[in-house]
Protein backbone atom coordinates (compact mmCIF):
# COMPACT_ATOMS: atom_id res chain seq x y z
CA UNK A 1 0.00 0.00 0.00
CA UNK A 2 1.51 3.20 -1.44
CA UNK A 3 2.05 6.03 1.69
CA UNK A 4 0.21 9.59 0.80
CA UNK A 5 3.74 11.06 0.75
CA UNK A 6 4.41 8.20 -1.94
CA UNK A 7 1.40 8.96 -4.06
CA UNK A 8 1.69 12.73 -4.37
CA UNK A 9 5.45 11.86 -5.63
CA UNK A 10 4.27 9.75 -8.06
CA UNK A 11 1.14 12.03 -8.72
CA UNK A 12 4.05 14.66 -9.39
CA UNK A 13 6.02 12.63 -11.64
CA UNK A 14 3.73 11.68 -13.89
CA UNK A 15 2.79 15.30 -14.21
CA UNK A 16 6.35 16.31 -14.79
CA UNK A 17 5.97 13.41 -17.86
CA UNK A 18 2.83 14.56 -19.01
CA UNK A 19 4.50 18.39 -19.27
CA UNK A 20 7.56 16.91 -21.39
CA UNK A 21 4.97 15.04 -23.72
CA UNK A 22 2.80 18.36 -23.79
CA UNK A 23 6.27 20.31 -24.53
CA UNK A 24 7.18 17.55 -27.39
CA UNK A 25 3.58 17.80 -28.84
CA UNK A 26 3.36 21.18 -28.58
CA UNK A 27 7.08 21.28 -30.14
CA UNK A 28 5.87 18.93 -32.92
CA UNK A 29 2.85 21.23 -33.81
CA UNK A 30 4.65 24.94 -34.48
CA UNK A 31 6.93 22.44 -36.54
CA UNK A 32 4.23 21.36 -38.87
CA UNK A 33 2.35 24.73 -38.43
CA UNK A 34 5.79 26.18 -39.94
CA UNK A 35 5.56 23.55 -42.62
CA UNK A 36 2.11 23.94 -43.42
CA UNK A 37 2.61 27.61 -43.62
CA UNK A 38 6.10 27.03 -46.19
CA UNK A 39 5.07 25.10 -48.58
CA UNK A 40 0.85 24.20 -47.39
CA UNK A 41 -1.01 21.53 -46.45
CA UNK A 42 -0.20 17.84 -46.80
CA UNK A 43 -3.16 16.36 -48.02
CA UNK A 44 -3.97 12.96 -50.40
CA UNK A 45 -6.02 13.53 -53.66
CA UNK A 46 -7.50 11.13 -55.75
CA UNK A 47 -5.40 8.65 -58.08
CA UNK A 48 -4.42 9.91 -61.32
CA UNK A 49 -4.12 7.02 -64.32
CA UNK A 50 -0.28 6.56 -64.47
CA UNK A 51 1.60 7.29 -67.29
CA UNK A 52 2.46 3.88 -68.88
CA UNK A 53 6.01 4.92 -69.89
CA UNK A 54 8.48 7.48 -69.70
CA UNK A 55 8.18 9.76 -73.13
CA UNK A 56 10.17 8.85 -75.83
CA UNK A 57 12.17 11.00 -77.83
CA UNK A 58 10.13 12.09 -81.07
CA UNK A 59 11.60 12.71 -84.22
CA UNK A 60 8.47 15.21 -85.25
CA UNK A 61 9.09 16.66 -81.55
CA UNK A 62 7.47 20.18 -82.03
CA UNK A 63 10.08 23.30 -80.75
CA UNK A 64 9.46 26.37 -79.08
CA UNK A 65 12.39 28.76 -77.73
CA UNK A 66 12.70 30.03 -75.39
CA UNK A 67 9.97 27.68 -73.85
CA UNK A 68 12.56 24.43 -74.06
CA UNK A 69 15.30 26.31 -72.19
CA UNK A 70 13.54 24.90 -69.68
CA UNK A 71 12.51 21.21 -68.38
CA UNK A 72 10.78 18.88 -69.30
CA UNK A 73 8.12 16.88 -66.80
CA UNK A 74 7.70 13.19 -68.26
CA UNK A 75 11.48 11.95 -70.08
CA UNK A 76 13.33 10.23 -67.27
CA UNK A 77 16.78 12.44 -67.78
CA UNK A 78 17.72 16.21 -68.32
CA UNK A 79 20.83 18.06 -68.69
CA UNK A 80 21.60 22.05 -69.29
CA UNK A 81 25.49 21.59 -69.82
CA UNK A 82 28.01 24.23 -70.37
CA UNK A 83 31.80 23.98 -70.89
CA UNK A 84 34.24 26.82 -71.70
CA UNK A 85 37.74 28.47 -71.14
CA UNK A 86 38.03 31.87 -69.82
CA UNK A 87 40.68 34.51 -69.52
CA UNK A 88 41.48 36.37 -66.57
CA UNK A 89 41.77 40.43 -67.35
CA UNK A 90 45.07 41.60 -68.51
CA UNK A 91 46.12 38.25 -69.18
CA UNK A 92 46.43 36.80 -73.10
CA UNK A 93 45.67 33.21 -73.17
CA UNK A 94 43.01 31.42 -71.00
CA UNK A 95 43.68 30.15 -67.07
CA UNK A 96 40.73 28.24 -66.86
CA UNK A 97 38.40 25.29 -67.62
CA UNK A 98 35.10 24.99 -66.62
CA UNK A 99 32.11 22.88 -66.14
CA UNK A 100 28.89 23.42 -64.76
CA UNK A 101 25.93 21.16 -65.14
CA UNK A 102 22.36 20.39 -64.16
CA UNK A 103 20.76 17.61 -64.33
CA UNK A 104 17.27 16.14 -63.50
CA UNK A 105 16.50 12.59 -62.98
CA UNK A 106 13.50 11.57 -63.25
CA UNK A 107 12.46 9.77 -60.53
CA UNK A 108 8.42 9.53 -61.72
CA UNK A 109 6.72 10.27 -64.55
CA UNK A 110 4.28 11.77 -62.92
CA UNK A 111 3.80 13.81 -59.50
CA UNK A 112 3.03 11.75 -56.69
CA UNK A 113 -0.97 12.36 -55.77
CA UNK A 114 -0.43 14.05 -52.75
CA UNK A 115 -0.89 18.26 -52.80
CA UNK A 116 2.67 19.13 -51.19
CA UNK A 117 6.00 20.24 -52.22
CA UNK A 118 7.79 17.64 -51.23
CA UNK A 119 5.81 15.30 -52.92
CA UNK A 120 9.12 15.02 -55.55
CA UNK A 121 8.83 13.60 -58.59
CA UNK A 122 12.85 14.22 -59.29
CA UNK A 123 16.00 14.43 -58.17
CA UNK A 124 18.54 17.67 -58.81
CA UNK A 125 22.25 16.76 -59.02
CA UNK A 126 24.65 19.42 -60.25
CA UNK A 127 28.26 19.01 -60.77
CA UNK A 128 30.89 22.21 -60.53
CA UNK A 129 34.46 21.81 -61.70
CA UNK A 130 37.65 23.89 -62.58
CA UNK A 131 40.69 23.51 -64.14
CA UNK A 132 43.08 25.86 -63.55
CA UNK A 133 45.51 25.26 -66.16
CA UNK A 134 48.52 27.80 -64.41
CA UNK A 135 48.53 25.38 -61.06
CA UNK A 136 47.16 22.16 -62.49
CA UNK A 137 44.60 21.51 -60.88
CA UNK A 138 41.17 20.38 -61.18
CA UNK A 139 38.09 21.20 -58.81
CA UNK A 140 34.99 19.12 -58.89
CA UNK A 141 31.97 19.84 -56.61
CA UNK A 142 28.49 18.73 -56.45
CA UNK A 143 24.75 18.64 -54.88
CA UNK A 144 22.42 16.04 -54.94
CA UNK A 145 18.78 16.49 -53.80
CA UNK A 146 15.42 16.06 -53.80
CA UNK A 147 13.43 18.74 -55.76
CA UNK A 148 11.37 20.42 -53.10
CA UNK A 149 10.86 23.89 -52.45
CA UNK A 150 13.72 24.32 -49.91
CA UNK A 151 16.12 21.87 -51.73
CA UNK A 152 16.08 22.77 -55.37
CA UNK A 153 13.77 22.45 -58.50
CA UNK A 154 12.91 23.55 -62.15
CA UNK A 155 10.43 26.26 -62.50
CA UNK A 156 8.07 26.82 -65.45
CA UNK A 157 8.84 28.35 -68.71
CA UNK A 158 8.60 31.96 -68.12
CA UNK A 159 10.08 32.23 -64.49
CA UNK A 160 13.77 33.80 -64.53
CA UNK A 161 15.16 30.62 -63.54
CA UNK A 162 15.71 27.63 -65.53
CA UNK A 163 17.42 25.48 -62.41
CA UNK A 164 18.55 26.00 -58.89
CA UNK A 165 19.63 24.11 -56.03
CA UNK A 166 20.75 25.11 -52.48
CA UNK A 167 24.73 24.90 -52.35
CA UNK A 168 26.82 21.94 -51.01
CA UNK A 169 27.57 21.55 -47.48
CA UNK A 170 29.16 24.14 -45.94
CA UNK A 171 27.75 27.07 -48.60
CA UNK A 172 25.14 29.35 -48.09
CA UNK A 173 24.39 30.72 -51.39
CA UNK A 174 22.46 28.58 -54.36
CA UNK A 175 23.60 27.25 -57.46
CA UNK A 176 21.55 29.10 -60.16
CA UNK A 177 20.88 28.99 -64.04
CA UNK A 178 18.76 31.53 -65.60
CA UNK A 179 17.60 32.99 -68.75
CA UNK A 180 17.63 36.85 -69.08
CA UNK A 181 17.86 39.48 -71.81
CA UNK A 182 18.99 36.41 -74.55
CA UNK A 183 21.32 34.56 -72.60
CA UNK A 184 22.33 32.41 -69.55
CA UNK A 185 23.42 33.25 -66.16
CA UNK A 186 25.43 30.79 -64.14
CA UNK A 187 26.30 30.84 -60.23
CA UNK A 188 28.10 28.22 -58.25
CA UNK A 189 30.26 28.02 -55.53
CA UNK A 190 31.75 25.68 -52.81
CA UNK A 191 32.84 27.67 -49.86
CA UNK A 192 34.86 24.55 -48.10
CA UNK A 193 37.37 24.11 -51.68
CA UNK A 194 37.06 27.85 -51.83
CA UNK A 195 36.10 28.05 -55.66
CA UNK A 196 32.81 29.95 -57.49
CA UNK A 197 31.57 30.89 -60.47
CA UNK A 198 29.78 33.58 -61.79
CA UNK A 199 29.50 34.40 -65.49
CA UNK A 200 26.72 35.45 -68.07
CA UNK A 201 26.43 34.05 -71.50
CA UNK A 202 25.41 35.48 -74.49
CA UNK A 203 24.95 33.28 -77.95
CA UNK A 204 27.23 34.40 -80.81
CA UNK A 205 25.92 32.27 -83.64
CA UNK A 206 22.59 30.70 -83.84
CA UNK A 207 20.77 27.62 -81.95
CA UNK A 208 21.67 24.49 -83.69
CA UNK A 209 19.79 21.06 -83.70
CA UNK A 210 21.91 17.70 -83.00
CA UNK A 211 20.61 15.62 -85.71
CA UNK A 212 17.31 16.41 -87.93
CA UNK A 213 14.76 18.54 -85.91
CA UNK A 214 16.80 18.24 -82.58
CA UNK A 215 16.44 14.23 -82.67
CA UNK A 216 20.24 12.91 -81.57
CA UNK A 217 20.33 8.66 -82.33
CA UNK A 218 21.76 6.67 -79.79
CA UNK A 219 21.30 3.46 -80.94
CA UNK A 220 19.73 1.39 -83.60
CA UNK A 221 16.60 0.81 -81.09
CA UNK A 222 13.41 2.74 -82.15
CA UNK A 223 13.82 4.87 -78.91
CA UNK A 224 17.13 5.28 -78.52
CA UNK A 225 17.48 8.62 -79.14
CA UNK A 226 16.84 12.07 -77.32
CA UNK A 227 16.00 15.69 -77.93
CA UNK A 228 18.94 17.69 -78.36
CA UNK A 229 20.39 21.15 -79.73
CA UNK A 230 23.01 23.70 -78.75
CA UNK A 231 24.66 26.58 -78.35
CA UNK A 232 28.02 26.39 -79.48
CA UNK A 233 29.84 29.56 -79.21
CA UNK A 234 28.61 31.43 -76.47
CA UNK A 235 30.68 35.17 -75.42
CA UNK A 236 31.01 35.02 -71.73
CA UNK A 237 31.88 37.59 -69.07
CA UNK A 238 31.95 37.08 -64.99
CA UNK A 239 34.08 36.40 -62.34
CA UNK A 240 35.60 33.07 -60.97
CA UNK A 241 37.02 32.87 -57.10
CA UNK A 242 39.78 30.84 -56.73
CA UNK A 243 41.17 30.78 -52.80
CA UNK A 244 41.25 34.28 -51.58
CA UNK A 245 41.62 35.69 -55.37
CA UNK A 246 38.65 37.04 -57.32
CA UNK A 247 39.43 37.49 -60.78
CA UNK A 248 37.30 39.24 -63.78
CA UNK A 249 37.27 36.90 -66.49
CA UNK A 250 36.16 36.58 -70.05
CA UNK A 251 36.18 33.78 -72.87
CA UNK A 252 34.22 31.18 -74.80
CA UNK A 253 31.63 28.83 -73.57
CA UNK A 254 29.63 25.97 -75.47
CA UNK A 255 26.30 24.78 -74.00
CA UNK A 256 24.63 21.41 -74.73
CA UNK A 257 20.94 20.89 -74.02
CA UNK A 258 19.29 16.52 -73.96
CA UNK A 259 16.07 15.39 -72.65
CA UNK A 260 14.62 11.91 -73.12
CA UNK A 261 14.09 8.44 -71.44
CA UNK A 262 16.49 6.31 -73.09
CA UNK A 263 19.36 7.47 -74.06
CA UNK A 264 21.72 4.72 -73.21
CA UNK A 265 20.77 0.57 -74.45
CA UNK A 266 21.24 -1.95 -71.29
CA UNK A 267 24.53 -3.27 -73.36
CA UNK A 268 26.30 0.30 -73.92
CA UNK A 269 28.75 1.32 -71.07
CA UNK A 270 29.45 5.05 -71.63
CA UNK A 271 30.78 7.29 -74.24
CA UNK A 272 33.50 9.49 -76.10
CA UNK A 273 31.84 13.06 -76.72
CA UNK A 274 33.66 16.09 -78.17
CA UNK A 275 32.86 19.76 -78.67
CA UNK A 276 35.21 21.75 -80.31
CA UNK A 277 35.51 25.13 -81.04
CA UNK A 278 38.08 26.20 -83.98
CA UNK A 279 40.08 29.40 -84.49
CA UNK A 280 38.07 30.10 -88.35
CA UNK A 281 34.52 30.01 -86.53
CA UNK A 282 33.74 26.00 -87.06
CA UNK A 283 32.12 23.88 -84.70
CA UNK A 284 32.84 19.89 -84.24
CA UNK A 285 30.25 18.03 -82.28
CA UNK A 286 31.13 14.01 -82.04
CA UNK A 287 30.16 11.20 -79.97
CA UNK A 288 30.92 7.54 -79.99
CA UNK A 289 29.12 5.23 -77.83
CA UNK A 290 30.86 1.99 -76.40
CA UNK A 291 29.68 -1.69 -75.62
CA UNK A 292 30.69 -2.99 -72.25
CA UNK A 293 33.31 -4.65 -73.85
CA UNK A 294 34.97 -1.23 -75.17
CA UNK A 295 34.65 -1.52 -78.32
CA UNK A 296 32.31 1.33 -80.50
CA UNK A 297 28.76 0.72 -80.54
CA UNK A 298 27.15 3.71 -82.12
CA UNK A 299 28.93 7.19 -83.48
CA UNK A 300 27.22 10.62 -84.77
CA UNK A 301 28.67 13.82 -85.08
CA UNK A 302 27.67 17.94 -86.54
CA UNK A 303 30.43 19.78 -88.56
CA UNK A 304 28.71 23.68 -88.12
CA UNK A 305 29.84 25.90 -90.44
CA UNK A 306 30.88 29.57 -89.70
CA UNK A 307 27.67 30.95 -90.33
CA UNK A 308 26.20 27.98 -88.24
CA UNK A 309 24.96 25.48 -90.91
CA UNK A 310 24.80 22.37 -89.66
CA UNK A 311 25.80 19.39 -91.42
CA UNK A 312 24.89 15.75 -89.54
CA UNK A 313 27.74 13.14 -89.98
CA UNK A 314 27.29 9.47 -90.13
CA UNK A 315 30.10 6.91 -88.18
CA UNK A 316 31.60 6.15 -91.65
CA UNK A 317 32.06 9.74 -92.53
CA UNK A 318 34.88 10.74 -89.54
CA UNK A 319 37.43 8.65 -87.98
CA UNK A 320 38.68 8.38 -84.14
CA UNK A 321 41.99 7.06 -83.15
CA UNK A 322 43.44 7.09 -79.69
CA UNK A 323 47.70 8.33 -79.46
CA UNK A 324 47.61 8.24 -75.38
CA UNK A 325 45.72 7.26 -72.47
CA UNK A 326 45.97 8.41 -68.20
CA UNK A 327 45.47 5.99 -65.36
CA UNK A 328 43.44 7.40 -62.49
CA UNK A 329 44.97 6.98 -59.10
CA UNK A 330 41.71 7.80 -57.36
CA UNK A 331 39.27 5.54 -59.53
CA UNK A 332 42.08 2.90 -61.38
CA UNK A 333 40.16 3.63 -64.40
CA UNK A 334 41.95 4.00 -67.35
CA UNK A 335 41.13 6.86 -69.78
CA UNK A 336 42.10 7.71 -73.39
CA UNK A 337 44.31 10.81 -72.98
CA UNK A 338 44.92 12.19 -76.53
CA UNK A 339 42.79 11.74 -80.17
CA UNK A 340 43.61 12.34 -83.66
CA UNK A 341 40.22 12.98 -85.79
CA UNK A 342 40.04 12.66 -89.15
CA UNK A 343 36.73 14.45 -91.32
CA UNK A 344 37.32 14.26 -95.08
CA UNK A 345 34.86 16.23 -96.21
CA UNK A 346 36.65 19.30 -94.87
CA UNK A 347 40.15 17.97 -95.30
CA UNK A 348 40.59 17.98 -91.64
CA UNK A 349 43.38 15.84 -89.30
CA UNK A 350 42.50 17.30 -86.10
CA UNK A 351 45.36 16.50 -82.99
CA UNK A 352 43.12 16.52 -80.06
CA UNK A 353 45.15 17.40 -76.41
CA UNK A 354 43.74 17.72 -72.94
CA UNK A 355 45.33 20.38 -71.00
CA UNK A 356 45.78 18.68 -68.08
CA UNK A 357 45.81 14.81 -67.48
CA UNK A 358 43.59 14.55 -64.16
CA UNK A 359 40.49 16.21 -65.04
CA UNK A 360 38.82 13.27 -63.33
CA UNK A 361 34.82 14.05 -61.51
CA UNK A 362 34.97 11.44 -58.09
CA UNK A 363 31.84 12.07 -56.96
CA UNK A 364 31.68 11.93 -53.22
CA UNK A 365 27.53 11.48 -53.24
CA UNK A 366 26.87 8.47 -55.71
CA UNK A 367 29.10 5.68 -54.55
CA UNK A 368 31.37 4.59 -57.57
CA UNK A 369 30.44 7.82 -59.99
CA UNK A 370 33.90 9.02 -62.00
CA UNK A 371 33.88 10.34 -65.38
CA UNK A 372 36.68 12.71 -67.06
CA UNK A 373 35.62 15.98 -68.33
CA UNK A 374 38.32 18.20 -69.51
CA UNK A 375 39.95 21.08 -71.03
CA UNK A 376 41.46 20.46 -74.66
CA UNK A 377 43.19 22.38 -76.79
CA UNK A 378 43.06 21.35 -80.92
CA UNK A 379 45.88 20.93 -82.90
CA UNK A 380 46.93 20.37 -86.88
CA UNK A 381 49.49 18.17 -88.20
CA UNK A 382 52.45 20.60 -87.47
CA UNK A 383 51.53 21.53 -83.80
CA UNK A 384 50.04 24.65 -84.69
CA UNK A 385 46.95 25.54 -82.24
CA UNK A 386 43.43 25.48 -84.35
CA UNK A 387 41.04 25.59 -81.47
CA UNK A 388 40.05 24.50 -78.03
CA UNK A 389 37.14 22.29 -76.74
CA UNK A 390 36.21 20.16 -73.79
CA UNK A 391 36.17 16.55 -73.95
CA UNK A 392 33.60 14.10 -71.58
CA UNK A 393 34.83 10.34 -71.12
CA UNK A 394 32.03 7.99 -69.23
CA UNK A 395 31.37 4.80 -68.43
CA UNK A 396 35.64 3.85 -67.74
CA UNK A 397 35.45 4.27 -64.03
CA UNK A 398 33.31 1.07 -62.14
CA UNK A 399 30.10 3.21 -61.58
CA UNK A 400 31.17 5.40 -64.14
CA UNK A 401 27.91 5.22 -66.62
CA UNK A 402 25.91 8.65 -65.60
CA UNK A 403 22.48 8.04 -64.16
CA UNK A 404 20.49 8.18 -67.44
Amino acid sequence: MMSDDGGRAAARQRGRAAGRQGGRAAAFLLVAAAIVAVIGPVRPIAPVAPIAQWLPADSAYTWSFPRDHWSHPGYKTEWWYFTGHLTPEGSRAPRFGYQFTFFRIGLLAERPPLVSGWAAQDLVMGHLALSDLSSGRHVFSEILYRASPLLGGFPTAGDTLVAWSRGPAGTATPWTLAWTDGGFTIAASDERQRIALSLTTHPSKPLVFQGPNGYSRKGVGPNAASQYYSLTRLTTDGHVVVGTDTLTVSGTSWMDKEFGSNQLAEGQSGWDWFSLQLDDGREVMLYRLRSRDGAGDYARGTFVSATGEPTYLASGEWALTVDDRWRSQATGADYPARWRITLPAWDLALDVRPLLAAQENVSRVVPGLGYWEGAVTVHDAQGGVLGRGYVELTGYADGGRLPI
